[in-house]
């Protein structure tokens, strides 16, 4: 039987290696199979007695990434040797130096980059971002490491469902935050696609598998659509002597998750629900001309709408993306976007950065990714930083659509949209940003946290008696920015801190005290500080008194540290008291209910474990849970609620409501809850404006149960358009 079952796995390794094989046949050059074969061979002995979570042999796992390098990127022999052996140093006995030996430097350089850190890690710190800003720093070294990361992140999610459900939310919510964003700048689009639904099928199952059975519902209508749309432009096209394709593209399931919750629209009342893609076959002296023949062709048959032209043609996106995108009226009313793109654009959109590179020479437009690779280099530079700082400062760049704005010169400068002026002085120069005073766009004097549109021209104002404050930050929203003016401060505050030192020793020598380390983090505790730094610092500034330093008090214990009570906290309950199971539930822990998510029974919730506040209960789909997930994975707790939902006592939920205004509509309403349903409601808000209103509306639950009854039932109100459970936006300050 056994002999058998490895005869099978056998056939199946051999076929996985045929298939690499077939994958990279187009990429590969003479003797490099010989190579391939050799790292495959190691990798097979690496990994002879490993298995994965699902029991098949662990070799068809860095198989299917190389794969993936090879079939979904483009990348070449290198880096297909690099997937095979991209595990066998961190969890086999083989070394860099028998890699370096093997298949010489670069390769060992690369693996090492894809080798995980292992050691100890400051407590403030977390695992999960050491190892993603080590991936990053390899940017200057080889992209190809974070490229080979990116398949092995996406196979990981292709087998996600062989994992424990901590482990599927935890790896979920980190490729959600970090590895799709990332693959999205790198012009990965169908990987970046792919990586957010599959998250979305774990974190939110029910809603994956419910516009998942919508989508197949309503195919062959899309495809009927889809081909009476496409007819006439063909026949148009062709007239025009071009050799092209046109196909229909559905929209990813998770993009029509956000849309509606965006909107807060439900599945029916998604209109785009696919886009028409183009594709011409044009020598790149020709490509933009024919791009707008294109254009012209499609809205001479169509009406476009004006306002959703994005020409990415003229201007490409840093990643190397370009297209012209428009969205037109099509037959039976209904709004159609339309990509329209060359050969040559639809390969860089297609296969990202493996593609850029491939298209370089010929083409000295597409250094917008090698900008922004600069930028990242730049931040990364910053050593002081730690790394989930480094995460928070970086993922702006990662995530935002972009804006072009312009020098007084004409000299084009790509932003992240919602930027500042601000964020236009420091992408200018370092000095340029810690002087900056305000700005002149279109000639007009703005202040330096106003916000940047499309085709702005920007005339920085400086001065030098400028310095940075802490507010800047909230100002700003590119990595660059955030970066220099954090250090900035650090630098300030060290200044200050130094001063601050000086002044206290001096108060140390005037009460007979040794000024030691011990006393002195026996003074920064009482304060509720977290290092000696902190307390010198504020006793320079003021914020600490000489008066409130009662040494001989302090340090003989006469006086107990009272840690602040913090503004409107959430009362803690025992897990005896609250019916919620943590962890194992061997021992009872005291938690609290985040305050961003409102997490009642019915909702899918995780703990988290803070430094100073116990643990805090958030639902899965929380953004802040997904976050902590991502970056903090070891101090996530599994949490589960350990009763029935309608047994429990009330909760207080907020219904969010929008629609068009009428007589009555509040008195319906109140008619619907009070004495259909019996709701207890808190509290009651309503605004109107122009013939429409938006209502809040403060209610008592015992569960999701009723939440779902009292949507159903405020939704069958004449007038209502718009009914959703709403979530408080709240930033975690993950010190505490």
């Amino acid at each position: 039987m056994l002999r058998d079952q490895n005869e099978i796995e056998n056939k199946k390794i051999v076929k996985e290696y045929r298939n690499l094989l077939k994958a990279s046949f187009y990429i590969r050059e003479k003797g490099d199979v010989k190579i391939i074969r050799r790292a495959f061979d190691l990798a097979v002995k690496a990994h002879s007695n490993m298995r994965r979570k699902s029991g098949e042999p662990y070799i068809l796992h860095p198989l299917a990434v190389a794969k993936i390098a090879a079939q979904e990127i483009g990348l070449g022999t290198t880096s297909i040797v690099c997937a095979l052996l991209h595990d066998v140093v961190e969890d086999t006995s083989i070394t860099l130096e028998i890699i370096e030996e093997k298949f010489g430097k670069k390769t060992a350089q690369i693996i090492d980059g894809l080798t995980k850190n292992s050691g100890v890690f400051d407590h403030k710190s977390s695992p999960q971002a050491e190892n993603f800003r080590k991936m990053m720093l390899t940017l200057g070294e080889d992209v190809r490491v974070i490229l080979i990361k990116l398949c092995d992140r996406l196979h990981n999610m292709r087998t996600l469902e062989h994992m424990s459900r901590s482990a599927q939310l935890k790896i979920a919510s980190e490729t959600l935050y970090l590895y799709a964003p990332l693959a999205h700048r790198l012009g990965l689009y169908n990987i970046k696609t792919e990586m957010e639904d599959l998250s979305l099928k774990f974190t939110e199952p029910d809603i994956f598998l419910f516009l998942k059975k919508k989508l197949a519902e309503t195919k062959e209508q899309r495809n009927r659509y889809i081909r009476r749309f496409i007819k006439p432009v063909k026949e148009e096209i062709n007239n025009m002597g071009i050799s092209f394709e046109i196909k229909g593209r559905p929209k990813s399931i998770y993009s029509i998750n956000q849309k509606m919750k965006m909107q807060q629209i439900d599945f029916e009342d998604v209109y785009d629900l696919f886009a028409i893609r183009v594709i011409i076959d044009s020598p790149i002296e020709k490509e933009k001309i024919n791009c707008w023949n294109t254009y012209s062709v499609i809205s001479n048959l169509y009406i476009p709408n004006p306002d959703r032209l994005r020409d990415w043609v003229s201007s490409p996106k840093s990643n190397g993306y370009e297209s012209l995108h428009t969205t037109v009226m099509g037959p039976g009313g209904r709004w159609v976007e339309v990509q329209i793109r060359t050969k040559r654009m639809d390969d860089i959109a297609e296969r990202g950065y493996a593609a850029h590179w491939k298209y370089k020479e010929s083409n000295t437009d597409s250094s917008g990714l090698d900008l922004w690779l600069e930028k990242v280099r730049e931040v990364l530079d910053s050593k002081e930083e730690i790394a989930t700082e480094f995460l928070d400062d970086i993922k702006g760049d990662l995530f935002s659509e972009e804006i072009f704005v312009f020098t007084p010169r004409g000299e084009l400068i790509q932003l992240p949209s919602n930027s500042s002026a601000l964020d236009f002085a420091f992408a200018i120069h370092t000095q340029v940003g810690e002087r900056c005073i305000g700005a002149k766009v279109n000639h007009k004097l703005v202040s330096i946290q106003h916000k940047l549109t499309n085709g702005d021209q920007v005339e920085i104002i400086t001065s030098a008696k400028q310095k940075p404050s802490e507010d800047w930050l909230n100002y700003v929203q590119t990595g660059r920015a955030k970066s220099k003016i954090k250090q900035m401060l650090k630098a300030d505050k060290r200044k200050i801190a130094k001063d601050g030192k000086e002044s206290l020793s001096r108060k140390f020598k005037n009460n007979k005290v040794p000024f030691v380390s011990e006393n002195l983090i026996r003074v920064a505790q009482y304060f509720g500080l977290m290092n000696e730094q902190d307390l010198f610092y504020l006793y320079q500034i003021g914020k600490i008194k000489s008066e409130d330093i009662k040494l001989k008090e302090i340090l003989t214990e006469k006086l107990r540290i009272t840690p602040p009570k913090e503004e409107n906290t959430v009362t803690k309950l025992s897990s005896k008291e609250s019916k919620i199971i943590i962890g194992k539930g061997e021992t009872k822990m005291e938690y609290q209910l985040a305050k961003c998510c409102s997490p009642i029974p019915g909702d899918e919730i995780i703990g988290f474990v803070t430094v100073s506040e116990g643990i805090k209960i958030h639902r899965i789909n929380c953004k802040n849970a997904i976050r902590l997930m991502s970056q903090f994975g070891y101090r996530i707790i599994q949490a589960n609620w350990a009763y029935q939902p309608s047994l429990d006592g009330n909760y207080e939920v907020v219904i969010n409501l929008e629609g068009l205004d009428s007589a009555g509509i509040v008195a319906q309403l109140m008619t619907k809850l009070s004495a259909k349903l019996h709701v207890n409601v808190k509290s009651i808000n309503f605004t109107s404006n122009n013939g429409t209103f938006n209502g809040e509306l403060v209610i008592e639950v015992n569960s999701t149960i009723d939440v779902d009854k009292i949507i159903k039932e405020i939704r069958s109100v004449n007038n209502v358009v718009n009914v959703s459970r709403l979530n408080f936006e709240e930033n975690i300050n993950l010190k505490k």
